[in-house]
């Protein structure tokens, strides 16, 4: 094998853009890359380390030896050293030995990396993609279904323990779960599914959140391939894949970003700005131009390479507070003395504004936690840019509610009902996420009061509340059948429960939520305007009831949610209505086939001239114990 030869990939407006936070896609040229050079084949070697005294790659191809690859440092200054190692080729094992300014040996796996080693082990894998597309139909019209007025319904997914096999033994591979989780989400009729992180990590039970490999996916269920023949799949069934994304911080492993160069390249020196003292991890320094960069491009490499759909940003709250989780004197005010992170505000902002002018059908989510005004609003208007953002507040006050003793609910009808109060200040996505069903909070059937049936009667209530409240939604994994446990990412999901009626029932419930929210244009076509809602009563709180209009564009695209949120069964029951015609029920999640009694059926309902709720009209209706009532009006607006 011939040694290093000088080469670049690298031009002058490459490093120009790369030094100035400005390059979007340097992953096609920082990293290893499969080319011919002088009539040779070999990987071209390129990386950011401007601190290091020495760099070189080590392999499989030269036993380890730092000595026999050295890599040359650029005249330009930019920190980059590269290089053509002729004869390696694909699938062969490396890492970049850096020799750093103290004098320390460093073995760095490459931040550029498209495939690592199975873990524990640590080593970067020389790749190159290699998949025939067959999403054309879906990307074409992809335009087309992912507006802020389409329908959002989303399964969240740990890929590692959705199910397993070999006796509860092994994760499914790619293209298993291509098979066996496609079939499932189409059948209970989700319009996407969001996998947490993918990305190569090499602590299993971090569940994804400590990231070593940023542009690979995790080598544990197959390869990078493997995983692209998975989101084909689920686009050729119309589904969309939502992934996480985690750029507000880094593990501290070995073989990562940290001390990459010997220095602290991608995070902070300071401790104080650099180390995120809850998940003892680095945070990145979003002020360094060439890590905006990195990040940059990285989610735009999801977008381009894998067909993502759409990112969900991870733990945004922890990267817009410079005191996020810390006590006085922790933390560094900015130079206003303000506690806000200007450097990750602005981040975020041309993040948001890149991916959108590059991919203006997908959509950006943000976790974000805190009151932090226009999350999922434009740049241009002083916004962060997202396209939505998870509802915490819905979720918290809503879980409370339901775990009050119905009895109870009539001192708690403010909580259940606060949530429109905000409800359209952001574009919010309303989360029953996997934060909800770990670190001893129980599955979200634990929060539900009474016997089986009554727990069982909440939880319907409670899924088709969130279906028909304002805002899209999310459901991890278990909670569409009730899992009874809580989630253990080195188990599957209980999948025997569906063998009781019960279970069934709430599955059965989902499927029916999901195809009443694709196919009723009165719930996702305003579902981020307050024209798209309305009150019909919010005043019932001795006899816990909500009362409720979702609207649509056409004037009579209109539903109405009745919420008994007790045990008792109000037959007759009256409500004031701003239409003439008749309703007709849609939806009753106490019907027999998801479990419930089926006694409080409602068939076609007149309305009836008489006034009532400032209405000049009524209709009387059966309401169900612990129960969801929609119904779908066949009207013209009376006032």
């Amino acid at each position: 094998m011939a040694n290093v030869k000088n080469h670049s990939l690298l031009t002058d407006y490459d490093i120009t853009l790369f030094r100035s936070g400005k390059h979007y896609r340097i992953y096609e040229k920082l990293g290893s890359h499969i080319i011919q050079v002088d009539g040779e084949w070999g990987t071209q070697f390129a990386v950011w380390a401007p601190s290091a005294r020495e760099v070189s790659v080590i392999g499989d191809f030269n036993n380890w030896d730092r000595n026999s690859h050295p890599l040359s440092a650029r005249w330009d200054g930019s920190g980059i050293w590269e290089g053509f190692i002729p004869g390696v080729g694909k699938g062969k094992l490396y890492k970049y030995h850096i020799l750093s300014q103290d004098g320390r040996h460093l073995s760095k796996g490459d931040p550029f990396a498209l495939f690592w080693e199975i873990p524990p082990n640590t080593a970067s894998v020389v790749w190159e993609f290699d998949y025939d597309w067959k999403d054309k139909h879906w990307m074409k019209n992809r335009k087309n279904t992912q507006g802020l007025d389409k329908p959002y319904s989303v399964y969240e997914v740990h890929i590692g323990s959705w199910r397993k096999k070999l006796g509860g033994l092994e994760s499914l591979s790619y293209r298993e779960m291509a098979e066996e989780m496609v079939t499932y989400v189409k059948e209970m009729g989700f319009t996407h599914v969001e996998f947490m992180p993918v990305m190569e990590h090499p602590y299993f039970p971090s569940w994804g959140y400590q990231i070593t490999g940023y542009f690979a996916p995790s080598s544990r269920f197959g390869l990078p391939e493997d995983f692209m023949y998975l989101m084909d799949a689920f686009h050729q069934a119309g589904i969309g894949v939502i992934l996480d994304w985690v750029p507000s911080h880094f593990p501290a492993d070995a073989h990562g970003l940290a001390d990459f160069d010997g220095t602290h390249l991608y995070d902070h020196s300071d401790p104080k700005l650099g180390f995120h003292p809850d998940w003892k991890s680095c945070i990145f320094n979003y002020g360094r131009f060439e890590v905006r960069s990195f990040l940059i491009s990285n989610a735009l490499f999801w977008l381009d390479k894998f067909h993502a759909d759409g990112l969900r940003v991870d733990a945004v709250a922890s990267m817009l507070y410079l005191d996020y989780s810390r006590e006085e004197g922790q933390w560094i005010p900015n130079k206003y003395g303000g506690n806000e992170n200007l450097e990750a505000i602005s981040f975020l902002k041309e993040f948001n504004e890149t991916v959108y002018k590059e991919y203006p059908d997908v959509t950006t989510i943000a976790e974000e936690s805190t009151a932090w005004t226009g999350v999922s609003r434009p740049t241009y208007t002083g916004g962060l840019g997202f396209g939505q953002k998870w509802m915490m507040g819905w979720m918290h006050d809503t879980l409370g509610y339901f775990k009050n003793d119905p009895v109870h609910r009539s001192y708690h009808h403010n909580s259940i009902a606060f949530s429109l109060v905000y409800a359209f200040t952001e574009n919010f996505m309303l989360p029953l996420s996997h934060d909800e069903v770990v670190h001893g909070k129980g599955s979200l059937m634990d929060r539900m009061p009474g016997d089986e049936w009554q727990r069982f009667a909440n939880l319907r209530a409670l899924y088709t509340y969130m279906f028909t409240h304002p805002g899209t939604q999310l459901l991890f994994m278990g909670g569409e059948f009730g899992q009874t446990s809580e989630w253990n990412f080195e188990k599957g999901l209980a999948w025997d429960l569906l063998q009781y009626g019960y279970h069934k029932g709430v599955q059965n419930l989902i499927k029916d939520l999901n195809k009443l929210y694709r196919n009723t244009p009165a719930l996702y076509e305003k579902q981020f305007e307050g024209e798209g809602f309305e009150w019909i009563d919010i005043s019932d709180y001795k006899n816990s009831v909500l009362s409720y209009i979702r609207k649509g564009n056409a004037e009579d695209e209109v539903i109405l949610v009745i919420c008994n949120l007790t045990p008792i069964p109000r037959n007759g029951y009256d409500l004031g209505i701003p239409f003439s015609g008749s309703w007709k029920e849609v939806l009753n999640s106490d019907d027999h086939s998801y479990g419930g009694t089926g006694n409080h059926k409602n068939e076609i309902i007149q309305v009836q001239a008489e006034e009532l709720h400032g209405r000049k009209q009524k209709i009387s209706l059966n309401l169900p114990p612990l129960a969801v009532v929609v119904l779908r009006g066949n009207n013209k607006i009376k006032s």
